[in-house]
């Protein structure tokens, strides 16, 4: 370090001497003016880069470091999505797996289903032949009932039109005299008895 600061001091001193030239010279060489022009041009961006190496270093390095750790985590991100994308690789292999698993499960409970509603509806067929049945049966004796009852009046009435056909006035007169006849024998049975 110590020979930098002697570098740098004698850079600074080497402009005093070129510039001190004789009250003679009036007319600068082109060699003198161009070897001005590097000294200055040396003497200002090596003060320029003494001065700002260190900042300029810092910057450097921390630049660098700052590149590094988004290299890190760019990598850290792409392992991360790779991985995420083989898990959903797999899930989509298994997915396929899955519909078909679900396609079985759906066709077999299906079948049950059907089977189910098959056997209900067996049931149910069971049941409306037996109360049909009994409808049958209850219809069949109301109109067996009905059928009596009409016969029974229709005997009636064809009795008591034969009855009225073969009464003469003289046989409903006979038959009263008789029922009113066997109407007295009995009241006499019931007083003497």
């Amino acid at each position: 370090m110590p020979g930098r600061k002697h570098a740098a001091l004698l850079l600074l001193l080497v402009p005093l001497f070129l510039c001190a030239a004789s009250p003679e010279e009036t007319h600068r060489s082109s060699l003198k003016d161009y070897l001005g022009k590097t000294v200055n041009f040396v003497l200002l961006f090596g003060g320029l880069g003494f001065l700002l190496a260190k900042p300029l270093r810092a910057f450097l390095e921390a630049r660098a470091t700052g590149l590094k750790a988004t290299m890190e985590d760019a990598e850290t991100s792409r392992r991360d999505a790779e991985a995420r994308l083989a898990a959903i690789r797999r899930r989509l292999d298994g997915l396929e797996q899955e519909v078909d698993q679900v396609k079985k499960d759906g066709e077999l409970d299906g079948r049950q289903d059907r089977e189910r509603i098959l056997e209900q509806a067996r049931r149910e067929a069971e049941k409306l032949t037996v109360f049909a049945g009994q409808e049958i049966r209850h219809e069949g004796q109301e109109a067996s009932r009905e059928l009596r009852a009409y016969a029974a009046g229709l005997a009636v009435s064809l009795a008591r039109a034969r009855i009225e056909d073969r009464l003469t006035p003289e046989l409903h007169s006979r038959l009263i005299d008789e029922s009113i006849g066997d109407i007295g024998k009995l009241h006499e049975k019931s007083y003497s008895g």
